[in-house]
């Protein structure tokens, strides 16, 4: 059987054994990998520490009947260390690679592969509030995914925006003839930055209120999690915490 080499972002891991693990990933060609990583849980393993969550590794694999093996690995984004020492960051990475992991069962592309590896960069390195950074992320995975949540039409009739009520179950802004009752208005400022997180303009992401953002994050949850059909486990744990340096 042959061996092979891609890029990926490491997503989860279990213990298998005594030594070894099988590791998730999500790869750059190949979409996602379940590999057996032998021996890697011994301090003599030249590549364990490579093969933790959120690491982005250069691997080589052995193409196996059931799960593959992994044979090299070599570091490309050592992000796991700097995302670990700060709470609001580990928790957006996992909820992060949770939904990666979730939406991968389909056939991954390349570009959800260099979404994930450029939300967890920016993360380790402190770039932006990361429940910002995740909100961004769930937006435009779910875009790529075919679930783009519509920010300006009425998603039910086509109806022309600007609208006032999002509502999850229905792919996103609807007029008021569409809205069920007792669906919420959403302020103009939140629903700019919904439009904001969809197109990565972190300039007006970053002077957003902390009003605006929690609202904001609070529709996102909520259309994400309609569309993957089940919660997001690690959302329950992610904080609101702002950007380090800001005012």
């Amino acid at each position: 059987m042959p061996t092979y080499r891609d890029e990926a972002v490491i997503l989860r891991t279990h213990k298998l054994g005594e030594a070894d693990r099988i590791v998730t990933m999500l790869s750059r060609g190949h979409g996602k990998v379940r590999a057996v990583a032998k021996g890697v849980r011994r301090t003599s393993s030249k590549f364990g520490s490579r093969l933790e969550p959120f690491m982005v590794a250069d691997v080589q694999l052995y193409q196996g009947r059931t799960l593959d093996i992994v044979q090299q690995a070599e570091s490309l984004g050592s992000y796991g260390t700097d995302i670990a020492a700060h709470y609001d960051r580990f928790t957006a990475a996992n909820a992060m690679v949770e939904t990666a992991d979730r939406l991968s069962d389909a056939e991954a592309t390349p570009q959800q592969y260099l979404l994930l590896v450029g939300g967890l960069r920016a993360l380790s390195r402190g770039e932006h509030a990361p429940r910002s950074i995740l909100d961004s992320y769930l937006l435009r995975v779910m875009a790529l995914s075919g679930w783009a949540p519509s920010l300006d039409d009425c998603a039910r009739c086509g109806a022309p925006g600007p609208h006032t009520r999002f509502v999850a179950q229905l792919g996103g802004m609807v007029c008021s003839n569409d809205a069920p009752a007792g669906s919420p208005r959403i302020a103009e400022k939140t629903l700019m930055l919904l439009r904001a997180l969809m197109a990565g303009e972190w300039d007006v992401i970053d002077d957003a209120a902390q009003v605006e953002i929690s609202a904001a994050s609070g529709l996102v949850a909520a259309y994400a999690q309609w569309h993957l059909e089940r919660g997001i486990r690690s959302l329950a744990h992610v904080t609101d915490a702002p950007r380090e340096g800001a005012r």
